[in-house]
């Protein structure tokens, strides 16, 4: 999102779980921003704050746009973002059963029927119409997430949406960091 916003910033790579990120945020989760002395932890408070402070690529806080637009990220957090997480989780032991194939089919359909009736709700070349905004960050990831564990990929209009996220000169600028773990 910073790339996307021009805005300077220093990338490092830790791992997640390491004594470092474990520093800034007990559950061992990254990314983290640290923002002069401020400390922020979780990508969609990250995102938000980043979108807020420099009012772009979301509405005004306070507006029915705001809500709105709060609202779809909510629905895609829930629906999308949760089920594919549940389903990777590796704590959670659902690899380990016998019945992981179809435990997993379920995952798979819950997604399909989730993204099924988001996929109605683009209003235009974004999520809420016109302009990049916060959605777009979240169900973006979300489908590239979903390309890896070979989840359903949606519809030919939001295989389209995707393409047009993923080519963006900031993603792709951004998708080349180095983040391995050597």
């Amino acid at each position: 999102m910073l790339e996307e916003m021009g805005l300077p910033y220093e990338y490092t790579h830790v791992p997640p779980h390491s004594k470092l990120v474990k520093q800034y945020n007990s559950s061992g989760k990254i990314p983290i921003l640290i923002d002069l002395e401020a400390v922020i932890t979780d990508s969609n408070a990250i995102m938000t704050y980043l979108a807020d402070k420099h009012s772009t690529m979301t509405a005004r806080a306070g507006s029915i746009e705001r809500a709105h637009q709060d609202a779809i990220s909510h629905r895609i957090i829930d629906e999308i973002d949760a089920v594919l997480w549940a389903a990777s989780r590796s704590s959670l032991g659902l690899k380990e059963l016998d019945n992981f194939p179809n435990i997993n089919d379920r995952f798979k359909r819950e997604y399909k029927r989730n993204l099924d009736r988001l996929e109605k709700q683009i209003k235009g070349p974004f999520m809420m119409g016109e302009n990049l905004s916060l959605p777009d960050f979240i169900l973006g990831h979300c489908a590239g997430w979903a390309y890896v564990a070979q989840f359903p990929a949606g519809n030919e209009m939001f295989g389209a949406y995707v393409k047009s996220l993923r080519t963006r000169p900031a993603y792709k600028t951004a998708s080349r960091l180095d983040m391995s773990d050597d």
